[in-house]
């Protein structure tokens, strides 16, 4: 797959992006602050690699690159947090920029994102019914129907890599294309 937006992919793959940091988020590890967070990015190769907070942060793009995964198409961030607004902290943000072109889109998801709790679901735990907002997200999300862009906000907010940090420092202010 070469380089893509949230308009490249369909909604079917969306919903699986959105449904695996739900699962990853149900997964974590946060006995002290009570705070599980999930996260699952979207590989090239059509591939989801998921990870959750262990305390202390264990974050999804680790996992991943010590998996041998280093390029991705897209990133969902969830939490138990109701609103989509939870985003990666200042360190997970540039530990992400190391790895995610400016141009990747970033989704946070409401702990409320219709998943597996009201629709049946496949062997991975993932909602088999697609949410009627994600036929064109984007539209959605950044369209002029104001009823669609509420439906849809009330589940995901969308940035890319470069609107979360700005005039960051990446692999290609030295030089470097990509990670290899």
């Amino acid at each position: 797959m070469s380089t893509s937006t949230s308009a490249q992919l369909s909604p079917e793959t969306l919903h699986k992006l959105f449904s695996a940091s739900l699962t990853y988020r149900d997964r974590a590890y946060a006995p002290y602050s009570k705070f599980r967070v999930g996260a699952a990015l979207l590989c090239e190769d059509g591939t989801i690699v998921g990870g959750c907070n262990v305390e202390n942060a264990s974050y999804a793009i680790t996992k991943a690159i010590s998996e041998g995964y280093n390029r991705f198409l897209a990133v969902a961030v969830s939490s138990d947090v109701p609103a989509p607004t939870i985003s990666p902290c200042g360190i997970c943000r540039q530990f992400l920029r190391e790895f995610l072109q400016p141009h990747i889109p970033i989704y946070f998801i409401s702990s409320t994102y219709p998943s597996s709790s009201s629709s049946s679901t496949s062997s991975s735990g993932a909602s088999t019914e697609l949410p009627a907002f994600l036929s064109d997200l984007s539209r959605n999300l950044e369209g002029s129907d104001t009823e669609a862009i509420a439906a849809a906000k009330k589940y995901v907010v969308k940035m890319t890599m470069d609107e979360l940090l700005p005039n960051s420092f990446g692999p290609d202010n030295l030089g470097m294309a990509e990670p290899h």
